[in-house]
């Protein structure tokens, strides 16, 4: 998974996952928060979405496996597959060497 004995420290990147309502599933936060912006006179708002947004600051030798890794945890664990969508991109920390950003939506 996330590493072995002896491995070498690869490119530190911070990974940006967006984790939002899959279109059809009921969103009730979603709802309320469009209530009450129109209720504040923002009559020009048609739909609201709420959705999560997680930070992750990852060690990985390729931008390849830091997405293999991601992928995983998005499956496992940060996102519910039968009610939520997940994209995520990749970007070098400032840490981190130049690596070129990356994405991926699921």
């Amino acid at each position: 998974m996330c590493g072995s004995l002896g491995r070498v420290s690869g490119s530190l990147l911070q990974v940006k996952v967006f984790i939002t309502p899959r279109k059809g599933i009921l969103d009730p936060q979603g709802r309320a928060v469009e209530g009450s912006l129109k209720s504040l006179g923002f009559d020009c708002v048609a739909t609201v979405r709420v959705g999560r947004y997680i930070t992750i600051d990852l060690d990985a030798q390729s931008t390849a496996e830091a997405g293999a890794m991601v992928k995983k945890m998005c499956d496992q664990l940060l996102a519910n597959p039968n009610i939520e969508d997940y994209r995520f991109e990749l970007e070098p920390t400032h840490e981190s060497s130049t690596t070129l950003p990356e994405r991926s939506d699921r």
